[in-house]
């Protein structure tokens, strides 16, 4: 199972930002091993559980680790608080090079991995795969799985077994000759439970040594240097659900304060990914006393989230396709209630289980998320596959931007930081902190900037429309698809919209004017 490159797009920033403030989204890629050819002994199959259609898995080196952002002389745009923003933010940045070169950074999809509650048992020889597997241990995909990780490779696991069941899932690493890997893994099928799954870690990328692994029963066999993000992927592969074909990316808007416009920028996002880029895409508004999805689509108020969170465990494809409201062809609402005859008190599970029902019905699931804090926000921001906070440029949207983005990074070690977008950016008359500062105070470059343009935003909120289809020549319309093509991933096809006539994608961004 080769890892493939999973880039993503080039943030976006206003043209009149110092040139200086670049992109920090470059990490290198080095070459893989090479392979050994060793000879083919014949043994008798064993009783691992092997999966159908594995493939050989030679992984890259880890990349060069990305410079530090913010190094060099610092700038103190607001006072005090920026400054101790900055102090804080030191001892994170230092950790940035860890995490951007730990293997599989930005390289790995992992959007659809779901690992169930089972038990892990990891034996690791070298140091970077015991840290490899402690990381992924810690990751947010593996947040239901129990990871135990031991040193001392196969002979420890056999040792371990000979007087203990098995777990569901046993990884292993042995750094011998393949001779010697083969009769290890023989002594250990002996200990081992049916049904038990085996993932072995070796140092020889050798097609031949894969296949008589695999002839065995082994379920993966995967090539040190180990990834983290290689490692999830492996795991949740061997107990994906072949009935469930794909499982969508889910993108979590947030507030940094009240009155950032975040559900008007999920929104129009969201409406810019179904119409102009063509991906079937679903909004699910999770404000559900005040939310405003059913009145900026002009649509009527449904239950369909609060009907959903009552009885998650019965949801299936056909009563979610009831309690969605489908606005255009390629673009569903799961609205909320906005009433406040009930209190809403609604558990954590309730949230993931409705979440995980949703993105099995589209390629994207946008969720807008309230500006409160409980236990199933924090766990919906951690869980999400991308990040997006909504700021404006002032000092509470600082200090709360902050918070979130720090949670945020310390929940999801092996995952690109949340992205960060200024919203109502020059307002007549009142301070603002630039936005080269905003984001230097946070360690996150700005992914859009979108100007203050109250007529377009009142005019389409009170008419029940969106920006693209009120005005697909303003500048907050250009944003809104700019950004629906950061968070998705694709390119707006050529033909769509009414500017495409071959420019670049973000060529309207870096126009003056």
């Amino acid at each position: 199972m080769n890892a493939s490159a999973f880039p993503r797009p080039e943030d976006a920033y206003d043209a009149d930002l110092d040139e200086s403030f670049d992109l920090d989204m470059s990490y290198a890629r080095t070459e893989g091993r090479a392979a050994a050819p060793a000879p083919q002994p014949v043994h008798e199959p064993l009783q691992f559980t092997a999966p159908i259609g594995s493939q050989p898995a030679g992984f890259p080196a880890a990349p060069e680790p990305a410079a530090p952002y913010g190094q060099g002389e610092p700038f103190n745009p607001v006072g005090e608080l920026v400054a101790g923003a900055s102090a804080a933010l030191a001892p994170l940045e230092a950790g940035l090079p860890e995490v951007a070169s730990s293997p599989g950074y930005g390289q790995q999809d992992t959007s659809g991995v779901s690992i169930p509650r089972i038990a892990i048992h990891v034996f690791a020889e070298r140091q970077d795969t015991l840290a490899a597997a402690d990381r992924a241990g810690k990751d947010r995909r593996m947040a239901r799985a129990t990871t135990h990780i031991r040193v001392g490779g196969i002979p420890a696991a056999i040792e371990t077994y000979a007087h203990e069941p098995t777990p569901p899932l046993i990884i292993v690493e042995c750094l011998k000759d393949p001779h010697s890997l083969l009769a290890e893994i023989d002594s250990l099928a002996e200990v081992c439970d049916s049904g038990t799954k085996v993932v072995v870690i070796g140092a020889t990328n050798d097609i031949l040594l894969f296949r008589e692994l695999m002839r065995r029963g082994v379920s993966e066999y995967l090539v040190a240097p180990l990834q983290p993000l290689q490692l999830i992927a492996a795991i949740g592969g061997l107990f994906s659900d072949p009935a469930q074909p794909f499982v969508g990316r889910s993108i979590a808007f947030v507030g940094a304060r009240g009155g950032t416009g975040s559900s008007s920028v999920a929104h129009n996002t969201a409406y810019a990914m179904s119409e102009r880029i063509g991906a079937n895409t679903v909004i699910v508004d999770y404000d559900l006393p005040f939310g405003t999805a059913g009145l900026d689509f002009n649509q009527d108020p449904l239950n369909g989230v609060a009907d959903a969170l009552s009885q998650p465990d019965r949801l299936d494809a056909t009563l979610l396709d009831r309690m969605m409201v489908r606005c255009t062809d390629k673009l569903s609402l799961f609205a909320a209630p906005a009433t406040l005859e009930a209190d809403w008190d609604i558990s954590v599970e309730a949230f993931e289980e409705v979440t995980s029902r949703i993105r099995a019905t589209a390629p994207f699931v946008v969720l807008d998320l309230p500006h409160i804090w409980s236990g199933w926000m924090r766990r919906s921001l951690i869980s999400a596959d991308e990040v997006v906070v909504v700021a404006t440029p002032d000092l509470a949207s600082l200090r709360n931007a902050k918070n979130m983005i720090d949670l945020v990074r310390q929940g999801r070690p092996n995952d690109a930081p949340p992205r960060l977008v200024l919203n109502q950016v020059g307002v007549p008359g009142r301070p603002e902190i630039p936005a080269k500062d905003f984001g230097a105070a946070l360690g996150v470059h700005p992914s859009l900037i979108i100007p203050f343009e109250p007529k377009v935003f009142g005019t389409a909120a009170n008419n029940g429309q969106m920006v693209l289809d009120l005005n697909d020549k303003s500048k907050s319309a250009a944003a809104f698809q700019t950004l629906a093509q950061i968070v998705s991933c694709r390119e707006m096809p050529a033909v769509a919209g009414p500017k495409a006539k071959g420019k670049s994608m973000f060529g309207n961004l870096f126009r003056k004017g």
